[in-house]
């Protein structure tokens, strides 16, 4: 089965967010599980969940530095770090993605898993990291 990468980031992001959970989630089985298919993963998700376990404390430490004062990685709620992970890891590691269209789809996976606020929280901070 072919996935668009929309629905690959969408997986990836689950995989992430469950990972932050239970950190012995194993990211090929969840893949199974969340895609219900057997098909091969494919690998932009092995890519984007690699990448963002890799580059952690780099991401983190970017993503603290477009933060407000008084903000820091341990106050941002899970799912919204999940994606700015993510999409900070788009930004400044894949380099065939226009920050743009990684801010664009943290968006849409925040508008679908969080609410209002949250989007509003993640636009400023990677507005701001694209400046």
């Amino acid at each position: 089965m072919n996935f668009t990468r929309h629905k690959i980031r969408e997986f990836a992001f689950q995989t992430l967010f469950a990972i932050n959970a239970n950190d012995t989630t194993d990211k090929e089985l969840f893949f199974h599980a969340i895609s219900e298919t057997e098909d091969d993963i494919p690998s932009y998700y092995l890519e984007l969940v690699n990448g963002v376990l890799e580059k952690r404390e780099e991401l983190d430490t970017k993503i603290s530095e477009y933060l407000i004062s008084g903000w820091s990685i341990d106050r941002i709620a899970k799912t919204d770090l999940a994606i700015l992970r993510m999409a900070f890891f788009e930004i400044f590691y894949v380099d065939d993605i226009p920050s743009k269209v990684a801010i664009n789809e943290a968006l849409e996976l925040t508008k679908k898993y969080s609410d209002d606020h949250s989007r509003k929280f993640v636009n400023g901070v990677l507005s701001n990291a694209i400046l």
